[in-house]
């Protein structure tokens, strides 16, 4: 009744589920200063037990990289969510990263975004820890961890909450 009043509103509240399967940390367990001191933004960490990321909910690509190894992604509510596939991984140039979508494409949770090779990531001799942060910090009114540590199944878990401003 009141949406037919006032119109349509952007979803205010977005469950974001675990992208990967593996165990969830503290962003403070990342070896990089930009992601542990939340400089890239606040989330948290998965260290993967396999190569795949999954869309943790609807939306689009608003970035891949170019090397395929970090993606953002966008909710309709305008909530941004950088997925960075191991720390400084764009050294290995894209290989052993293969994106399923592209910039702009539009995408449903449980999607596959990007597959990895953990075996070559690790041989090259980077960490396979993954940051998830929100990209768009200021748009965000709060952001409420559901998930701080332990095993997670990509897409079972809702690992974080975000309220959007407005």
């Amino acid at each position: 009744m009141l949406s037919k009043l006032f119109g349509k509103s952007k979803q205010k509240t977005i469950e974001i589920t675990a992208p990967l399967s593996g165990k969830a940390v503290p962003l403070s367990a990342v070896l990089d200063e930009a992601f542990a001191g939340k400089h890239m933004g606040d989330g948290l960490a998965i260290e993967p037990v396999e190569g795949k990321v999954t869309a943790p909910f609807d939306g689009t690509v608003a970035h891949l990289i170019h090397t395929n190894h970090a993606i953002i992604i966008e909710h309709a509510s305008g909530l941004q969510l950088l997925i960075h596939i191991g720390i400084n991984t764009v050294a290995m140039n894209g290989d052993g990263f293969t994106a399923h979508v592209g910039s702009g494409d539009s995408f449903k949770a449980g999607d596959t975004l990007i597959s990895f090779d953990i075996t070559k990531i690790t041989a090259a001799g980077y960490p396979t820890i993954t940051p998830i942060v929100v990209a768009n910090e200021d748009d965000v009114k709060q952001l409420e961890h559901i998930v701080t540590s332990g095993d997670v199944t990509a897409g079972n878990e809702i690992i974080l909450k975000a309220e959007m401003n407005g």
